[in-house]
């Protein structure tokens, strides 16, 4: 694995960190690329039941590498449709994958990394830690996903409040947004997500993955083929060796036993 994406395997997590800290963890084409790979290879292990990402250093990222930007040789444009390629490769992949996706986040996440963080499932943020969209205070448009992700985690009105205004948004006022999911004081930013991502993992993987797909697919389906979509998932899942076991544990009143 490059060495712009650390991996470090905790039995049946795996923490993927990025490693640029001097750039601020800044998102080039070699660290997305490199992320993406991870993802790609961790989704298709079936002894990994989830993944944390974090950042190494003070940031968790700050976005988008405005010095590979600048010095394009095609200019700007060109280095953000490049790039943008690179990065929408690795934020569709998190929102793929069938497995619980955590961000750690240890520092600022701005711009690309602020909406590398809201692709994933789950956002722990330390109490340090800030967050700012980034973009459109240097007249650039959302990208990433930040404009699909960021209505449906707090609504229409405070999506447009956080892109027009662009004002750093402190832990606290995170939470209370529901951009994160839990905050914690900074040296328990790992342990706790990666308890997280270890309770998730006693949970039926199979079902998660169904219910994922379902969640994000909500908002651009039709009631009619949404209650089919449940209807085939519930199906699917009743049939499925996880959806047997946890029946068959409600019935017999014990704790069930998920992706044996």
């Amino acid at each position: 694995m490059n060495d712009v994406v650390l991996v470090t395997r905790h039995d049946a997590i795996v923490q993927l960190t990025l490693n640029r800290p001097k750039a601020y963890n800044a998102l080039n084409i070699e660290t997305a690329q490199a992320l993406t790979r991870a993802l790609l290879d961790f989704g298709a292990d079936p002894a990994i039941h989830g993944v944390v990402i974090t950042g190494s250093g003070a940031a968790f990222s700050a976005g988008g590498d405005i010095k590979f930007v600048l010095a394009h040789p095609h200019g700007p444009a060109a280095a953000f449709h490049e790039l943008a390629t690179h990065v929408h490769v690795c934020v569709t992949e998190i929102r793929r994958l069938r497995k619980p996706v955590i961000a750690a986040l240890n520092g600022v996440a701005a711009g690309g990394g602020f909406s590398l963080a809201l692709a994933c499932d789950f956002r722990v943020m330390a109490e340090s830690a800030r967050l700012k969209q980034g973009f459109t205070s240097n007249a650039l448009c959302i990208d990433a996903g930040g404009t699909f992700t960021l209505p449906r985690l707090v609504g229409l009105a405070r999506a447009l409040e956080i892109a027009a205004f662009d004002e750093p948004i402190a832990a606290e006022q995170a939470l209370a947004w529901g951009l994160v999911t839990r905050v914690v004081p900074d040296p328990q930013l790992l342990d706790v997500s990666l308890d997280m991502a270890r309770t998730l993992a006693q949970k039926s993987l199979y079902t998660f993955g169904h219910v994922k797909t379902l969640l994000t697919d909500a908002f651009d389906t039709s009631w009619e083929a949404q209650l089919e979509r449940e209807r085939r998932g519930l199906a699917a899942c009743a049939n499925h060796a996880d959806g047997l076991e946890g029946l068959h544990a409600f019935v017999e009143k014990r704790p069930p036993r998920y992706n044996r």
